[in-house]
């Protein structure tokens, strides 16, 4: 028979990893305890978890129990929540996404030669985030990849299609005037008037 402290522990632990309402019946098989005894030990966590003020509640519906977040502070979730965390893109990392935004399809030696600077980890930290993707070789001397935007981009970004980009000069046209001014890179905005500054929360490449 096992205490009543690890039981409620285990009480948690399934609560956390069943994912639906955990029915008093199948913890108490689990448990090898009486229905009864593990519906009391579900009630005790339950009050432990109001009386602490915890963020996380315990629900009873049809005689099972779930974790369930603390309606106050649907506010922090809904920050939380807001679509495109931007300010998690490096300035370097935002200046590669619209180049090959603007691009697309786009091998890394043209975006390189955009730059003026090498692009390969950026490329691949943007894959990782699921916002470019590899659309297949060009026809060019080598077959280099190409890469282009993902479905995941236009949803982050909220854009119904590419077509939603915000116009702006050729590239080409930009790394000239930039350079004539004594300037290295460029980069596109890709913030509305209430975006996040990108400098200002950036995170490595």
């Amino acid at each position: 028979m096992y205490s009543n402290k690890t039981m409620k522990s285990a009480l948690e632990t399934m609560m956390f990893m069943w994912g639906e309402p955990l029915e008093v019946k199948d913890a108490a098989e689990v448990l090898e305890a009486d229905k009864d005894e593990v519906r009391k030990l579900f009630k005790e966590l339950q009050t432990e978890y109001e009386q602490e003020g915890r963020g996380i509640r315990i629900q009873e519906a049809d005689d099972a129990f779930r974790f369930v977040t603390l309606a106050d502070n649907d506010m922090f979730l809904k920050k939380l929540c807001t679509p495109v965390r931007i300010r998690r893109l490096s300035q370097a990392a935002l200046e590669v996404l619209a180049i090959i935004a603007y691009r697309q399809p786009v091998t890394r030696s043209e975006v390189d030669s955009i730059r003026g600077i090498k692009s390969e980890r950026v490329i691949d930290g943007l894959i990782d985030k699921g916002l470019v993707e590899v659309k297949g070789r060009s026809e060019g001397v080598g077959r280099p990849l190409i890469y282009a935007t993902t479905r995941e981009f236009l949803t982050k970004f909220g854009f119904s299609s590419l077509k939603d980009l915000p116009e702006v000069p050729e590239y080409e046209e930009m790394r000239r005037e930039r350079e004539e001014e004594g300037y290295g890179q460029i980069a596109i905005d890709f913030y509305d008037e209430e975006g996040a500054d990108a400098e200002g929360a950036a995170e490595n490449e």
